[in-house]
Parts: C-alpha cells; sequence; structure tokens
C-alpha cells in the first residue's frame, strides 16, 4: 500500500491525547476538506509503496503497544484490512482515524476515532474542480456508515468546529444516526493549525462544551510541534 509516512510521537487528539503512539498515514482520501491539514496524503497524494511485513518491521523498535491508522483516509487503501489484523495479531491497540465515509466491514480497531465532515470541509470553486466539491458532499454525510462504525466497538465523534452554526449541524448528524451517543463522547475540536487558531476558538469552544457535556478536544501535537510532519 502507499505510505505516506510513519513515525513516532504523542497522540494529539481524542481520549488518547498524551499516549506514545506510532502513527502509519496511509496516501489517498475520497475527500478534499478545505481546511486539510494533511495534504500530501489526501489533495495531492505522496509516498512509499511498503508491504504490510515491511510496515511491521519499521514500527517494530518502538516501544509504544499503540498504532494509529491515518491518513488520508486509510479505509481506501488498498489491504487496510489485511494490515489492521497483522497489527491485531502483534497484541497493538488499534486506533483508526476515519471519516466515516467507508463501512468497517469488520476490521480489526481497538477506537473508531470517527471525525464526519460537516460543511465547514467543503472547498469552494476557486480551490478545486466542481467534480471533486460534488464528490466531496456526496461522500461526506453518511449517517449510515457512522451507525456501522459506532455499532462494532469504542468510537469517539471528533468534530472539527469553526462557527456558531456548526453545533446545529453536528446535533442534526447524531440524531440521524438514530444511536444514543453519551455527550461526553462527542468531541469538539477547534479549527487551526497554529497556536494562534486554535486560541482563537478555543474560549468560545470550551463554553459550549460546559453547556453540552461535550469534550473538548485539543490539538497537543500542533501545540508541541507545530503544524510539521513527523508528528
Amino acid at each position: 500500500m502507499l505510505i505516506s509516512e510513519i513515525f513516532y510521537s504523542l497522540q494529539g487528539e481524542g481520549r488518547l491525547t498524551g499516549v506514545p503512539s506510532v502513527f502509519i498515514r496511509t496516501s489517498g482520501c475520497n475527500l478534499r476538506c478545505k481546511w486539510c491539514d494533511t495534504p500530501y496524503a489526501s489533495w495531492h497524494p505522496e509516498g512509499e509503496k511498503m508491504s504490510i511485513s515491511e510496515i511491521l518491521e519499521k514500527i517494530a523498535p518502538h516501544p509504544a503497544r499503540h498504532v494509529v491508522l491515518t491518513g488520508g483516509e486509510p479505509m481506501v487503501a488498498p489491504g487496510i484490512h489485511e494490515l489492521a489484523a497483522a497489527l491485531h495479531a502483534a497484541n497493538y491497540h488499534i486506533t483508526i482515524e476515519t471519516a466515516g465515509t467507508i463501512p468497517p466491514a469488520g476490521i480489526a480497531c481497538d477506537l473508531a476515532s470517527i471525525s464526519p465532515k460537516l460543511s465547514n470541509s467543503t472547498p469552494s470553486p476557486e480551490e478545486i474542480d466542481a467534480v471533486w466539491i460534488e464528490r466531496h458532499e456526496r461522500a461526506r454525510n453518511r449517517p449510515d456508515l457512522l451507525r456501522e462504525w459506532m455499532s462494532q466497538g469504542p468510537y469517539q465523534l471528533k468534530f472539527v468546529y469553526s462557527a456558531p452554526d456548526d453545533l446545529d449541524e453536528i446535533q442534526a448528524l447524531v440524531a440521524a444516526t438514530g444511536v444514543s451517543v453519551p455527550p461526553s463522547s462527542i468531541l469538539l475540536m477547534p479549527e487551526g493549525t497554529s497556536e494562534e487558531a486554535l486560541a482563537a476558538r478555543q474560549r468560545e469552544l470550551v463554553g459550549i462544551c460546559l453547556a453540552t457535556g461535550h469534550r473538548y478536544c485539543d490539538r497537543l501535537h500542533i501545540r508541541l510541534f507545530g503544524n510539521t510532519k513527523g508528528t
């Protein structure tokens, strides 16, 4: 499969924030989010073809037992189910970072970190061809597939928050899944790839989390390392 990067760092988002983890970033995505912070794995996929055995050999020297399959969208990567099965057999804890637009189909997963894309993700005609805008809009909102992901095991719903209108959209999307989601399983993360951008939305978002019971989701890796590869 095409691998954009493999690196060892601290998990920067979600309920496992701060946990040393090996990140396996596949290259390729079925969406084109306008605020994507990994265009080298989505808008302009790049990387190296690696076999499952090569990937396992690359991650073996690290002491962490947590592995994060991320992208792009890892679920579009050929061989992703086989890779997850091999990691499971090697006793790794597997987090899958997914937009929830591809069915899980029984993939080995200890934590599904599902990041449904809101309308704030849709690029403008100035940014990309209209065909991709239509494709993005058609693919991004799949409550039926979100329900599949949530029914297969532990999960967190992680939303990128950019403006107050996002909250109504989040609530409508969660309701459309038909799943009774505990408020603390809904994570709200400020949009931004710099400390300044995160801070601009942070105070408002903290207030929303206190009012709704949703979990505030920081971006620790941005604060520690900036928006750079390998972190």
